[in-house]
């Protein structure tokens, strides 16, 4: 349960996962893509909300849990939508982190 988990410092000389490691935990979350953006892997999901005002309460859970786990994420958030995308900016590229707190949004709102 990667929700369970708890981010860890990106070491000097970290890697980013391979793309068969990538899959294999984007396999253990829901609705949750794998992009290239800027030639970097990333993952993005969009949630839906009923107003604004929802959306900026979920952007702001976000915030805090970024925090805690101190791994930022890009938050954009607009009427009645919170679009969250992680990847590890050191390592320009995904790492374990980056599904840990994937997983730990979707759990904010259970």
């Amino acid at each position: 349960m990667l929700e369970k988990m708890q981010c860890e410092a990106c070491e000097k000389g970290a890697r980013a996962l391979e793309l068969e490691e990538q899959q294999t935990l984007l396999a253990q979350l829901t609705g949750w893509q794998r992009i290239q953006r800027d030639n970097i892997a990333q993952l993005e999901k969009c949630y839906s909300f009923k107003n604004f005002k929802l959306a900026w309460a979920f952007a702001n859970q976000v915030a805090e849990l970024a925090e805690q786990e101190f791994h930022h994420p890009t938050i954009a958030a607009e009427w009645g939508k919170v679009t969250v995308t992680w990847w590890s900016h050191s390592i320009k590229g995904l790492h374990r982190n980056d599904f840990i707190c994937a997983a730990k949004c979707d759990a904010l709102l259970q």
